[in-house]
């Protein structure tokens, strides 16, 4: 069976998991591929005028898009792009009030038995001068809102609302294990964390007789600030995993507390074992630009995430020895004699990912079913000005 064939039964695949999808003669999709917001003054609402478009992910359901303080937003004109024949309601184009709260659309598929509902916010930013740290304890999680088949986390924002700014691979682990628990995806939540509460649980998994059709043996247990991006997940692996989101704080160290045991035996990407390598885990966090100087959008992904030269700082832990006891890390960010601009820090300017892993090379399908790393009380302690 040769490439093309095999990456065509793949995504025929990968489609008909999703719950939108069913095997009719119409078209069953109902997406949102992309949505771009119109205003009288743009540059009075948003802080890049590229915010006003929107490639949006499979998982995008719930979209809270930051605004300038004091913006008005009583009067934003959303276009979307849907899938091919899938209806939108309220309509693309029609003038909508968000300052009344969020705006919800329902997506119908071309066959009328499928929809799916997108919540819509613009959010006024709040300025906090007094929070110089950045808490990621990782309590607030629930199971994906439309297949209940694995976990999503939220973070806890300035004004202590719940945010959707953390992804992972679960959703690209469905497509090749879709009878598998919430418990046997390669992230889970965890009892288990430094001071009784819960933890983030990362451990590779093996993809069974799809991840070998594919060519993807195994699935390494992801967590990182940014989106995954499922549509693309078989087709080009890197490009799935989105790094980063809007930093508005100068960071200066990276802590937290980690656990990890290596599994027993290290496969590379033809599956077969590889003798004398021990499995290691990833821990890091990048501070970069998020235009180019042309004022073209920059998003970090899977292959350029630590060599992008719109990087600006850099804390990883370079070495994850095995341990089954809470080993702290504590990180100075590496700004390599680079300038930070604070004006465009507060324009929203530069984003800030932070990645784990329980295999390094899992980017690239290579690692040892087993491994499991534990992450818990994650911070990012930044300079304080007001």
């Amino acid at each position: 069976m040769n490439k093309i064939v095999m990456c065509a039964l793949a995504v025929a695949a990968m489609f008909s998991l999703n719950s939108c999808f069913k095997d009719e003669p119409l078209n069953a999709e109902c997406d949102i591929d992309k949505m771009t917001l119109h205003v009288a003054s743009p540059e009075n609402v948003f802080f890049q005028l590229s915010d006003t478009v929107k490639d949006v992910a499979y998982s995008d359901t719930v979209m809270s898009i930051t605004v300038r303080a004091g913006a008005d937003v009583s009067a934003v004109t959303p276009t979307f792009e849907i899938t091919p024949g899938a209806t939108i309601s309220p309509a693309s184009g029609v003038t909508q009030d968000f300052s009344q709260g969020p705006v919800v659309y329902t997506v119908t598929s071309q066959d009328g038995k499928w929809s799916r509902r997108y919540t819509i916010s613009l959010v006024p930013e709040i300025i906090v001068v007094t929070n110089d740290t950045i808490k990621y304890d990782f309590e607030h999680f629930e199971l994906e809102p439309s297949s209940k088949k694995y976990y999503i986390w939220h973070n806890v924002l300035d004004d202590g609302s719940l945010g959707n700014d953390w992804a992972s691979g679960n959703a690209g682990f469905q497509l090749s294990m879709g009878s598998a628990t919430p418990e046997q995806y390669p992230s889970v939540p965890c009892d288990e964390g430094i001071d009784g509460g819960h933890c983030v649980k990362l451990t590779t998994r093996d993809t069974g007789q799809f991840g070998i059709m594919v060519n993807k043996r195994i699935a390494a247990g992801n967590f990182f600030l940014g989106e995954f991006e499922v549509k693309v997940a078989l087709l080009d692996a890197m490009k799935a995993t989105r790094f980063g989101k809007p930093f508005t704080h100068k960071p200066l160290k990276f802590t937290g507390y980690y656990k990890y045991a290596p599994g027993p035996k290290y496969i590379n990407k033809q599956g077969k074992e590889v003798a004398g390598m021990v499995d290691n885990g990833s821990i890091y966090a990048v501070l970069y630009r998020n235009h180019d100087a042309e004022g073209n959008p920059v998003i970090l992904y899977g292959d350029d995430v630590q060599t992008n030269p719109n990087i600006v700082a850099m804390a990883k832990v370079r070495d994850l020895h095995a341990t089954g006891e809470w080993v702290e890390w504590d990180l100075d960010f590496d700004y390599e004699g680079r300038e930070i601009d604070m004006n465009l820090l507060k324009d929203r300017g530069y984003n800030l990912a932070v990645v784990f892993s329980s295999s390094v090379n899992g980017d690239i399908f290579e690692g040892a079913v087993g491994s499991q790393l534990m992450v818990d009380k994650v911070r990012v302690i930044c300079s304080h000005e007001d």
